[in-house]
């Protein structure tokens, strides 16, 4: 046991691997089994960038607010409320999706074509997520400028932005759901 507490944190890691490709070679479909664990770890890590790009977007819609507040342009405010609403009911809908692939227990196993299938459909939405924020970033921009001429344009925009991508993350259940019952 002072052995093992020896061993630096890489030395344990690498023992660890070492142990996995061991259990690989003897246990048939284990190599399968991390495989879907590695896949159902990349499902979390882009669903929390997803919400991460949203939540940004979210917080400098809100510094867009408060200019508009100081300015003449409160008629727009409104609408800004409202759009930040949608960013706080969309990003935490991606927070709290459940996982997108089946563990090793799980009774539905999926197979790794369906597991491409869901991974190519969550890279939409992670540039979804991405041009949100995007658009966001460029309507800031222009009001830290106090140009304000195209700003009831870029809400509207914005607001069905975000709208598709709120309806692309429900095709997600679907895919979902083709993949684990097909």
């Amino acid at each position: 046991m002072q052995e093992l507490s020896k061993k630096t944190p890489l030395q344990r890691v690498q023992e660890s691997e070492k142990l996995l490709e061991k259990i690989m070679l003897v246990v048939p479909g284990f190599s399968g089994y991390k495989k879907r664990e590695q896949r159902r770890e990349a499902d979390k890590i882009i669903r929390n960038f997803l919400h991460s790009k949203l939540q940004e977007a979210r917080n400098d819609l809100q510094d867009v607010h408060a200019v508009v507040a100081k300015s003449e342009q409160s008629n727009e405010l409104e609408r800004i409320d409202k759009l930040v609403a949608v960013f706080d009911r969309v990003s935490e809908r991606v927070n709290h999706a459940p996982y997108g692939y089946s563990g090793f227990f799980d009774a539905i196993k999926i197979e790794e074509p369906e597991l491409d299938r869901m991974i190519a459909f969550d890279s939409q939405l992670v540039d979804g997520a991405r041009g949100l924020a995007g658009r966001v970033k460029s309507i800031k921009t222009e009001v830290e400028a106090e140009n304000f001429e195209n700003l009831a344009a870029g809400l509207r925009e914005l607001g069905k932005a975000v709208e598709d991508f709120d309806r692309t993350f429900d095709e997600r259940k679907e895919v979902i759901a083709g993949v684990e019952v097909g």
